[in-house]
């Protein structure tokens, strides 16, 4: 392995790819306090559905950073709950929270900026810098 964070094999390249989903870092972030069900964690969570939420988990559990327990009640109950290595995760999940919530405005700022200056789209969606994604005018 080598230590340069454009390399496909840099473990610093590895650490960026499972913090860039939006959802892994918020379904670990929703087990900080203990084991929860994916009724639990949907609902604390909002804006999940289930068959995104169970791909994460699913993706989390792959990466050794979540546990998931099956109890043996009638029905059948899933629990997920932080590894120890998933716990690790919280420090840097909360630094990068707590800088979005010092410098989300600016960001924010910069993006409607941006969107002023950019000439009307001859079609009603485009693609947003850096986002890869297409949104209609409407949809920002």
């Amino acid at each position: 392995m080598t230590d340069d964070a454009f390399l496909a094999d840099c473990r610093a390249r590895l650490a960026f790819d499972l913090l860039s989903n939006t959802w892994n870092a918020v379904v670990l972030w929703a087990l900080r306090d203990g084991p929860k069900r994916p009724v639990e964690l949907r609902e604390r969570i909002g804006g999940i559905s289930s068959k995104v939420l169970t791909e994460t988990l699913r993706r989390l559990q792959f990466n050794g950073l979540i546990d998931r327990h099956a109890h043996p009640d009638t029905p059948a109950r899933v629990a997920y709950e932080l590894t120890p290595l998933g716990r690790t995760l919280l420090t840097p999940i909360d630094a990068v929270g707590a800088w979005a919530f010092e410098h989300g405005d600016e960001v924010m700022a910069a993006q409607e900026t941006a969107c002023a200056e950019e000439p009307p789209a001859s079609n009603s969606s485009r693609t947003l810098p850096g986002t890869g994604n297409a949104r209609t005018e409407r949809g920002r």
